[in-house]
């Protein structure tokens, strides 16, 4: 029989045209996520660790879905229902984000990992994919336009295996591309780390584990890989050995940034992955109209969106799913992590919000603390050292000064008073306090809960309010003053003479005393037979 001519080999150097946006017809992705990732040190499998506050994976899967639709499948393995429940939260009722997820259950190597995926595009209505893109769960720093100019030079070529490859000035640790030594200088195979040679470690040409595969050809090349190697494994990377043998044509597109194909294997190129991503994510906010007044301590999250004209000041942290509106100012030190931020919104100093709501032209700071489940109306203020938890206050309503507002429903132009506290927990249970449109409450409130206050009562300052309130009532709770005439002179002349008091004596009057004990029997009388 005639011996199949060599591969041919098309190398194609970048920079890259933006090319198509949208799904590519025919296009099926394949997620690989099944390692350990052993040299992260860590207990939590490597393509959960976050990148910009994301986990590593969701780079890929997100990738996958942005070319090909609902044609993803993830392979997972260890810690497989981990990987499996933050791909599905992250997916969930997006629409076309449907992923498959199927898993390795024995660690046999990447092609095995590969030939898992089969039964997920099995023949159907739509037909088999006519090619697949294989991308890696650690690799977040792959753009978009590099898959699709992949692509564009694996159709133009008329290839049937695609591979991505960079060249590194270390490159210990990666598959080393070998060249043919033809004048073509065509790959001939691509050799993992541990089973390469000394000539061969030598190369710094490296795999970066991104394919494009002909639909035909993928799945049969994998049930004919050999494990005969270092590992006992079975390579994906076996498969350009297959397409040589069998006279196939292969394609490579060079990355001009090796830095883009990194693939993320320990804590140092994790940290390195973090600052890329971090730059990336200020660069393209930037460009969109937002200002920052010191970008390099602005951290902004993968999943973050943020209005034009909004001005962040240094080291603002906005994290999870948090969306910014316009006009937005953020002064220094503020950390908002799933926080919806509507416009014209005035966030001062150190404030710290989480799962909260501010809408339009409401104030913030400085030093606020909102815990889940808050909701700032319009144009409402939250002031200097306040705390709220599960509380929704109303438009144009004030909560300036040294609050705890938790578990409250607060209405419409409300003024909260210096000190106010709803004690809403009782050692084992929490309560209500709802509170009407245009109430008044003095400084130093408590309101017990649960307790509902009338619209346009007026609450005394230094109140304990332990029963419901009527609307347009005046409520007034506090212990009686008592004057002592004469009893500071006297206090300071007795410690002139005796340079302090005796142990256990008191300074008092007997008028005095007489007053402090009418007064503590009214109070009893007062609150006999109170409910509470």
């Amino acid at each position: 029989m005639r011996r199949p001519r060599a591969t041919e080999v098309s190398t194609v150097k970048k920079p890259v045209s933006p090319g198509q946006q949208g799904k590519i017809a025919g296009l099926a992705v394949v997620v690989m996520a099944a390692g350990l990732g052993k040299r992260m040190r860590s207990n939590q499998a490597k393509v959960l660790h976050p990148v910009a506050g994301q986990a590593m994976v969701l780079y890929s899967v997100g990738l996958g879905l942005r070319v090909a639709g609902d044609r993803v499948a993830v392979v997972v393995g260890h810690q497989a229902d981990l990987v499996r429940q933050v791909i599905g939260h992250a997916t969930s009722g997006k629409s076309g984000s449907s992923v498959a997820i199927v898993e390795q259950r024995e660690r046999l190597g990447t092609g095995h990992a590969v030939l898992q995926s089969r039964p997920v595009f099995a023949v159907g209505k739509r037909g088999a994919p006519s090619r697949y893109l294989i991308l890696n769960g650690d690799t977040p720093l792959l753009q978009e336009k590099t898959v699709r100019e992949l692509l564009r030079v694996h159709d133009a070529e008329r290839a049937t295996v695609t591979i991505l490859t960079a060249v590194l000035e270390d490159a210990c640790g990666y598959g080393r591309v070998v060249r043919a030594h033809s004048a073509e200088r065509g790959v001939s195979r691509i050799v993992e780390d541990r089973d390469a040679n000394a000539e061969e470690q030598a190369i710094h040409e490296i795999n970066v584990g991104t394919y494009v595969v002909d639909g035909e050809f993928l799945f049969s090349a994998l049930e004919k890989l050999d494990p005969g190697n270092a590992q006992g494994e079975y390579y994906l990377t076996d498969i350009i050995h297959c397409a040589e043998h069998s006279g196939q044509r292969v394609a490579a597109v060079v990355l001009d940034n090796p830095d883009e194909g990194l693939g993320v294997n320990t804590r140092r190129q994790l940290a390195v992955a973090e600052q890329v991503v971090r730059q990336q994510i200020r660069d393209r906010w930037l460009d969109a109209g937002v200002t920052m007044i010191d970008p390099a301590s602005t951290w902004i999250d993968a999943a973050v969106t943020i209005g034009r004209d909004t001005v962040l000041y240094p080291n603002v942290t906005l994290e999870g799913t948090t969306v910014i509106g316009e006009d937005c100012v953020l002064r220094s030190s503020t950390r908002l992590t799933d926080c919806v931020v509507g416009n014209g919104v005035e966030i001062l100093d150190h404030c710290v919000c989480a799962d909260s709501h501010m809408e339009d032209d409401s104030h913030l700071g400085p030093f606020a603390h909102l815990r889940p489940g808050v909701v700032v109306r319009k144009k409402a203020k939250v002031g200097n050292f306040v705390e709220m938890k599960k509380t929704d206050l109303g438009e144009g309503s004030k909560a300036n000064h040294l609050s705890y507002l938790g578990d409250a429903k607060i209405g419409k132009g409300v003024n909260i008073g210096a000190g106010t506290i709803t004690c809403n927990y009782d050692g084992a249970r929490k309560f209500q306090t709802v509170i009407g449109d245009g109430v008044f409450l003095g400084s130093d409130t408590q309101l017990i809960a649960p307790v509902t206050v009338g619209a346009g009562a007026i609450i005394a300052a230094g109140t304990t309010v332990t029963e419901d309130v009527p609307a347009d009532a005046l409520v007034i709770g506090r212990v009686p003053q008592v004057n002592r005439a004469g009893w500071a002179a006297r206090r300071r002349a007795l410690l002139a003479d005796g340079g302090a008091l005796p142990p256990g004596s008191k300074l008092t009057s007997l008028k005095a005393d007489k007053v402090s004990s009418k007064s503590s029997q009214k109070n009893a009388k007062s609150t006999k037979g109170r409910p509470r």
